[in-house]
């Protein structure tokens, strides 16, 4: 059994210092492409150490794989490290040779903070699943760039139903975008019961209640967040104390529940005003096995 196979099987049963020293040492024996990606994506995932990882990928790159396996993993290491140009460069040659939907996500990610957004659209659709975080993506681009009626018809397939759904508060929150205020609500009206209260969504959610002049159900949902918030401080205040959870973190918890508290009171103040409560988003990376060899996903060892 060759090196590689016998760290593989280690690393199957979580014997994982034993997996660690038999990668190594595949790479001390010969730097070749799969002892090379094979420790880097053991860094990357186990050790959390990409910049270990980068370097053993540069040089596995070096010799002109033929695998897609260093590209996306170097593109993932680089997406992380927010090397956007060089996350698209490795990206686009990792699906020249095999497409799949992690790569695509990443690379619709590496070209939205390039500014790119409609190849970034273009991409998290070939990522997308029914209702998945990456059509939610897709659907975002498209508002960004205008195009409405396409946006709203994406939006309007999201199902709770679905095994990918991004979340009820993520779809109410691109229907405020889009102005369908009434759609908003109803997916608001699901979550209110499901999510934490956080000010930022409470917010969207009053917003959109007075967009559509209902004051008493925006002045109900605010006094109802306003309870909640007290009662956790009430109970964060009677937390006890050990050395995983310090008078410090009890301290600044406290002051963070207050701090949102005080954000609930002064809702309806902002909007009322002319505040529009801005949504929050963020891009999310995938992650993929690269083992060469790897017994559970079925990967063959690397052949020239």
């Amino acid at each position: 059994m060759n090196t590689n196979k016998k760290a593989i099987e280690l690393l199957e049963r979580n014997e994982y210092k034993e997996a660690l020293k038999l990668f190594q040492t595949a790479v001390d024996q010969s730097r070749n492409v799969q002892s090379l990606t094979n420790l880097a994506w053991i860094y990357s995932n186990e050790e959390y150490d990409d910049t270990k990882a980068r370097v053993l990928l540069e040089e596995a790159i070096n010799l002109k794989p033929t695998s897609h396996f260093p590209y996306s993993l170097l593109g993932e290491i680089y997406i992380r490290q927010e090397n956007w140009e060089l996350a698209k460069t490795n990206l686009e040659i990792s699906i020249s040779i095999q497409p799949s939907k992690t790569s695509y996500n990443n690379l619709a990610v590496a070209n939205y903070h390039l500014g790119h957004i409609n190849i970034a659209s273009k991409y998290f659709l070939l990522a997308a699943e029914k209702s998945d975080y990456a059509l939610y993506s897709h659907v975002k681009c498209l508002i960004e760039l205008d195009k409405l009626d396409e946006a709203k018809s994406k939006l309007d397939t999201f199902s709770e139903h679905d095994d990918e759904f991004v979340g009820g508060v993520d779809v109410a929150d691109l229907y405020v975008d889009l102005g369908y205020f009434k759609e908003a609500n109803e997916w608001f009206n699901k979550c209110w019961n499901v999510y934490w209260k956080q000010p930022n969504w409470v917010s969207r959610y009053v917003y959109s209640l007075l967009k559509l002049n209902n004051k008493l159900t925006a002045n109900e949902i605010i006094n109802k967040a306003i309870r909640e918030k007290t009662q956790e401080i009430d109970e964060a205040h009677k937390d006890s104390c050990d050395d995983d959870w310090t008078e410090d973190d009890k301290r600044n918890h406290i002051e963070t529940l207050h701090l949102e508290k005080k954000e609930f009171e002064d809702i309806m103040e902002k909007i009322s005003s002319g505040y529009i409560p801005f949504m929050e988003f963020e891009l999310s990376i995938r992650t993929d096995c690269y083992l060469f060899g790897c017994i559970r996903h079925n990967h063959p060892e690397y052949q020239d």
